[in-house]
């Protein structure tokens, strides 16, 4: 039936980002048994000050499409645009400052020329009805300094390295011994949260997804093999989780926590991360969670590895939305969270990537776009803003 396999797409290292498929480059159609999906996706859903259509939404996915500024590029408002059916439209990560950039042509959105061009993508979204989330994402670690506009070391909770690959201008090169963040510097990072959600309510953004999840710089400080921290930051489970706090409270501050969501990553081994076991990983995210509940952030976004107890309990403690993204997640199944109590809203990843109209499709029954694999990362509109609706097929 198709999988909705990666919800967050990570630049490939191995170069296939440069190459097209042979043939014609096209996507293609799959052949699909038909199928409508399960009532309970089409129900509406008030989302903090948004009114959403139904509980789908866009997940967000790197596309490495911006230019060399950090402005995203020319096709990024017509491919969000493509889109808006899905009513929320979560972006790629954004980084909040130079440092917070990992990956070759990634966005920002902390400089004027950026929050200009993340207003012609949020203008094509609310021009088609759909509400405009920007991810603001800090790779921390997960780096390398030719890929950066400084060509600096990269920052991390501590200075280890994630020992991962990653492709750079030179080629596939190993990800840098970072350098372990002070404590003043924790503060600034911090506030550069602040100003990049600000930057994106200036660009017309309805509001922010701050990324705590993937490997990422908030991430690895809530994981005990990337944060090996002997202060206020590190080695509890409460110290571990201040830094995600401290940014969840400025960011809601900032803009308000009605147009403040969150995303996490329970368990999830990207970026060289090890949580521990399952009782460790629970006893993090459980009190992150209360700790984030308080503040009233209008969503927890779940990319979910497969703890369905955690995942009740992070339910139960949640007072507001819940997002849920499985790993591997078939299309029969896209609305079984919801069915089970365990999410209200259920984001799409490959399915949306490659079906400008998932929604159309899915709500009457139709065959699904196939991901065309060699044009995920960098390149202009094929496999971006060129695969076809059901209208053109």
């Amino acid at each position: 039936m198709g999988s909705d396999a990666i919800a967050l797409i990570l630049p490939r290292p191995d170069g296939a980002i440069w190459r097209r498929r042979a043939g014609d480059g096209r996507p293609f159609v799959a052949k699909e048994t038909r199928m409508t999906s399960p009532s309970s996706l089409w129900q509406p859903f008030t989302l903090g000050r948004l009114q959403l259509p139904h509980r789908l939404a866009l997940a967000p996915m790197t596309r490495s499409r911006a230019n060399a500024d950090g402005t995203p590029g020319a096709l990024a408002a017509d491919y969000y645009g493509q889109r808006a059916s899905l009513g929320l439209v979560i972006t790629e990560g954004a980084q909040p400052s130079q440092d917070g950039q990992g990956y070759l042509n990634t966005p920002g959105i902390y400089t004027p020329e950026q929050i200009a061009g993340w207003k012609a993508v949020a203008d094509a979204v609310h021009e088609k009805g759909g509400h405009l989330f920007i991810q603001l994402m800090h790779v921390g670690r997960m780096s390398h300094p030719d890929n950066t506009p400084h060509h600096r070391q990269p920052v991390a909770p501590s200075a280890i390295s994630a020992e991962q690959d990653m492709f750079t201008p030179a080629g596939l090169q190993k990800t840098v011994l970072p350098r372990e963040l002070s404590t003043a510097e924790i503060q600034d990072v911090v506030g550069e949260f602040r100003h990049a959600a600000a930057s994106a309510i200036a660009a017309g953004a309805d509001g922010v997804e701050i990324h705590a999840a993937n490997g990422y710089l908030l991430h690895q400080f809530l994981s005990p093999n990337a944060n090996v921290r002997t202060d206020e930051y590190g080695g509890s489970v409460e110290n571990r989780a201040r830094f995600v706090i401290e940014v969840a409270k400025a960011v809601a501050e900032e803009i308000g926590a009605d147009r403040t969501g969150i995303r996490i990553s329970p368990a999830f081994p990207l970026g060289g991360l090890v949580e521990g076991g399952t009782e460790a990983v629970r006893a993090q995210y459980r009190y992150l969670v209360g700790e984030l509940a308080e503040l009233g952030l209008v969503y927890l976004h779940v990319h979910h590895l497969g703890d369905d107890e955690l995942l009740r309990s992070l339910r139960d403690t949640w007072p507001t939305a819940v997002l849920v993204v499985r790993y591997g997640r078939e299309r029969e199944h896209i609305a079984a969270d919801i069915d089970a109590g365990l999410a209200d809203i259920a984001p799409l990843g490959r399915f949306a990537l490659a079906n400008p109209d998932v929604v159309e499709r899915l709500r009457t029954g139709a065959a699904l776009n196939e991901v065309d694999p060699a044009t995920l990362y960098g390149g202009g509109a094929v496999g971006y803003t060129d695969y076809p609706t059901l209208a053109h097929a």
